[in-house]
Parts: structure tokens; C-alpha cells; sequence
């Protein structure tokens, strides 16, 4: 029987940049899956761990950043994973940096690029990280989360 948990966790790391906000995309490198594609940070939620915990380590291992203000962006993305027969609940996080933040790439990846984020939306793979790029404008692309601050602001 299909399995349905939450095992997967979708991360943005933002930034304001002279133009605007800006959102970290990264290219997978060759022999990684999905080589080419370009996407946010993502990864598997370890035993014991939280989602938001999953994120934040996440985001540590694939781009060598910490946040310094971390938001729930209140939605949860589908993913059907063939393989495991399994329907992944994926919680979505954004992240905040400093505009200097220096981004060191994992092994998983072979290039990062901060892009506006209508341009970030043109080159990301996945739908589910477009739809949440709306999401990002509506609730923190002023830079915080105004009125629901105290709601979605993880730490």
C-alpha cells in the first residue's frame, strides 16, 4: 500500500539585492540525479529530526549558509516518489542571508546563481518550487512577515 509522510523538505534561500529580492538557485551536477536541473535546497528528513531542523541542515550541506531569519511559508507541496511508492509531504521554508553571504556549493551541485525572482521562476525544474516563489512574494518578500510574523517566523 501507498505509503503518505512527510519526508522531504523545500528550502529558499533569499536575499535583498539591489534590484530587489533576490533567490538562490543551484544546478545539479553531473552524476547527481536530475543533472542540469536547477532547483532550491532540498532534502530528506532524517530520524528524529524536524522539518525546519531538516531545512536548516540542508541548506548548511548543499550551500555552506546559515539563516539568519527562518520562515514557514505555511504550505505543503505534494510528491509522488515512484520508486519507494510513496507520497512525500513536502513542507516549504524560506530563508534569509546577508546580501555578502558566500555560498559554498556540496558536491551535489556545480554552480549557483542569485536571480530576481521572476527570473528564478523561469529557471527552476519544478513546478511546485514556481508556486511557491508566489508564495514568498505575498508573505515575506518585504523582508519579513509583517502581521503573521509571529505565526510563520521559525527562529
Amino acid at each position: 500500500m501507498t505509503a503518505v509522510r512527510v519526508s522531504l523538505v523545500d528550502l529558499y534561500v533569499l536575499r535583498r539585492g539591489a534590484g530587489g529580492l533576490e533567490c538562490l538557485v543551484l544546478r545539479r551536477a553531473p552524476g547527481a540525479r536530475c543533472t542540469g536541473a536547477w532547483e532550491t535546497v532540498h532534502g530528506h528528513i532524517e530520524a528524529g529530526e524536524s522539518p525546519a531542523d531538516a531545512a536548516q541542515r540542508e541548506m548548511l550541506e548543499e550551500t555552506g549558509l546559515l539563516p539568519g531569519r527562518l520562515y514557514n511559508l505555511s504550505r505543503v507541496e505534494l510528491f509522488y516518489q515512484h520508486r519507494q511508492d510513496e507520497v512525500a509531504l513536502v513542507p516549504m521554508f524560506a530563508a534569509f542571508v546577508d546580501r555578502d553571504a558566500e555560498v559554498r556549493l556540496s558536491e551535489e551541485h556545480d554552480r549557483a546563481e542569485w536571480l530576481r525572482l521572476s527570473d528564478a521562476r523561469e529557471r527552476l525544474a519544478w513546478p511546485r518550487e514556481r508556486r511557491a516563489l508566489d508564495d514568498i512574494v505575498i508573505l515575506v518578500g518585504r523582508g519579513d512577515a509583517g502581521p503573521v510574523e509571529d505565526v510563520l517566523r521559525v527562529e
